[in-house]
């Protein structure tokens, strides 16, 4: 006992390895009698260090029934009452995920929770959880876990207390991180008894499809890759929330439930002077459902006030770097930019990959000599394709068929060019022979090369090539062929139009919405004042549906821009799944309904009245 004495006297917190002279001095044999006891502690432990012991066992094997403030133990300082577990297990009855043991927790006594994965022989267990798998022992001894297991189904919940211990070397798993240690069971409970069997099990090497996976998506979220976008979607939501917090930006919650109109929260808010604003909006639209769409999504929406283009580009720039993952290639520090209008001539769309070339060409000029062709909205342009990436086989050419079908007001050649002389002879219908060879040598067609050709109606000449140079690229990387740059490659797309012709009624329509500004040069193609009231009339909006709106605008509004990023579409590039639909917890399916729990569905006349909604049969819908 004189070491108690001991720290008494000193009355402040001392290492204890500081204090051996000192304890040496006056104790002699008994505090090397003591060192002793620490190691035996130390072994008992299972290799645990004193200094991060847990409190609880710190107070079974040294406090007193009644502890003085006077009384400082040898590993106590002001922090001892917080748990020493990691993040992942605090608040919870387990000491690890099934993730997180490696050998140096070898000899440890340990808590697991988790799914029973898998079992053999009644003496290997695979136990699971979110974080990873640890393989379980039963001793051949414990008939009592081994009934317990015997008929227990898989994905039942089970918690155990076992000893960490090493694998045998010829046993180790290197492709598993907990792949060299296994945990001796010396207890089990069943938590949870699952259904016997279980529509489908957690298996990557057979999975059920995706239409079952959806029906019960609490299944499906078990799988190793849909926990890994679910948490990377967390993480980078937060490190965007992080930066935005830090350049002052507020976070606000807009109403879901507001007025039937194309109203936009983010300005009244700058109108009222919170001048940077951010949310993670939750939000609806009625548009088909793809891959890359949902009817309902996620997105970060931004509003800064006095800003300019260069002014929010900077923003998300900034933005995307500080939040970009880690374990992607780093992306650039400025994006390259390029025009609408030369998206489409080069690209054919507006989202153009830039990681590879074979970009669009333009040749309507030798075109126009044939009268018979050209119209007012006329374009003839080419894709060019060179030899060491040509292949012009039966599959590709049906699908570039396939693909031309959709565009009737645009006429299709593709062809294999041995030699540029053979392929003048192959256009000469089209274009004279002079033409032809004019074309050969103006865009150095070479032997062995391929050639896509479209003329007609310049939009869906250039839609149709746009798919085709995709298409045609896609299909060479099946092949295993190489062609498109590593990493991501970001491009603004700059000067979009302010209005453009509906397809539907054919009439003006806003490109994107009635609240964008105008490009400076164009102010004089517009009435001067009041300018939002002019785009109203344009767009054929009723002003009463808008006079919120003009209100606010007119009431001292200050310039003001911002950006809205698609989340899912994000992530979905990010993590290179093949729909948005693989990192959204619970999406629709492709008829836009909730699978999991079958909505929409029909409502009571109880709920119609409370609601004042009157439901009509789609027959008398038809008549």
């Amino acid at each position: 006992m004189y070491y108690y004495v001991a720290i008494i006297f000193t009355n402040i917190f001392v290492d204890f390895f500081m204090m051996s002279a000192f304890l040496n001095r006056f104790c002699g044999k008994t505090f090397h009698a003591f060192l002793k006891n620490i190691n035996k502690i130390k072994a008992f432990s299972q290799g645990v260090n004193l200094c991060e012991r847990r409190q609880n066992d710190v107070d079974k094997l040294y406090s007193t029934s009644s502890k003085s403030k006077q009384v400082y133990l040898i590993d106590e300082d002001e922090n001892s009452n917080k748990s020493r577990v990691s993040s992942f297990n605090k608040y919870t009855n387990r000491s690890y995920t099934c993730g997180e043991l490696r050998s140096n927790n070898i000899g440890e006594s340990v808590n697991l929770c988790g799914w029973l994965e898998y079992q053999r022989m009644n003496k290997f267990v695979v136990l699971r959880d979110s974080y990873g798998e640890t393989q379980l022992l039963i001793n051949e001894k414990d008939l009592k876990t081994q009934r317990l297991l015997e008929n227990l189904p898989f994905e039942s919940i089970i918690q155990i207390r076992g000893t960490v211990l090493s694998r045998p070397k010829a046993m180790i798993n290197e492709k598993q991180v907990t792949g060299e240690i296994e945990v001796l069971i010396d207890d089990l409970k069943v938590v949870n008894k699952a259904k016997n069997n279980l529509p489908f099990n957690i298996r990557e090497f057979q999975k059920a499809k995706e239409t079952l996976r959806m029906q019960y998506r609490y299944l499906d979220l078990r799988f190793p890759q849909m926990q890994r976008n679910l948490r990377e979607r967390s993480r980078l939501i937060m490190k965007m929330r992080e930066f935005l917090f830090n350049n002052n930006f507020v976070d606000v919650e807009t109403p879901t439930l507001f007025k039937a109109t194309p109203g936009q929260f983010k300005q009244m808010l700058m109108a009222g002077a919170i001048d940077r604003y951010f949310q993670i909006a939750h939000c609806y639209r009625d548009e088909g459902v793809r891959s890359d769409r949902q009817p309902e999504f996620t997105q970060l929406d931004i509003e800064m006030s006095f800003t300019n283009v260069d002014g929010v580009i900077n923003l998300i720039e900034e933005l995307l770097l500080y939040s970009w993952p880690e374990y992607l290639n780093p992306i650039a520090m400025k994006f390259q930019r390029i025009s609408y209008k030369d998206a489409l001539e080069n690209y054919g769309n507006d989202k153009p990959d830039i990681r590879f070339e074979f970009k669009i060409q333009n040749c309507t000029e030798l075109f126009k000599p044939n009268e018979k062709l050209v119209d007012d909205d006329f374009g003839a342009y080419f894709v060019k394709i060179p030899k060491d990436y040509a292949n012009l086989n039966k599959q590709i050419k049906e699908l570039m068929l396939g693909l031309a079908m959709n565009y009737p007001n645009a006429k299709f050649f593709q062809s294999k060019v041995n030699t540029p002389k053979e392929w003048t002879s192959k256009i000469n219908k089209l274009l004279t022979s002079q033409v032809a060879t004019k074309f050969v040598e103006e865009n150095k067609l070479e032997n062995d090369s391929v050639l896509f050709l479209a003329y007609g109606n310049k939009n869906e000449v250039l839609s149709l090539l746009g798919k085709v140079r995709l298409e045609y690229v896609n299909f060479l990387e099946n092949l295993g062929i190489s062609v498109r740059k590593k990493g991501m490659h970001f491009l603004w797309v700059v000067d979009f139009p302010l209005f453009e012709i509906s397809e539907e009624t054919g009439c003006l329509q806003s490109a994107h919405h009635p609240f964008t500004a105008p490009h400076p040069e164009d102010l004089h193609l517009l009435k001067s004042s009041p300018l939002n009231e002019t785009l109203l009339d344009l767009l054929k909006i009723e002003r009463n549906t808008m006079q919120h709106i003009i209100d606010m605008l007119g009431s001292g509004c200050p310039p003001h821009g911002g950006i809205a990023l698609g989340l899912d579409r994000l992530l979905s590039i990010l993590l290179g799944t093949t729909s948005i639909r693989d990192v959204i917890a619970f999406p629709k399916n492709f008829e836009g309904r909730d699978p999991l729990s079958g909505a929409p569905s029909y409502i009571s006349e109880k709920d119609q009245k409370l609601y004042h909604i009157k439901s009509i049969p789609s027959n008398k819908l038809k008549n």
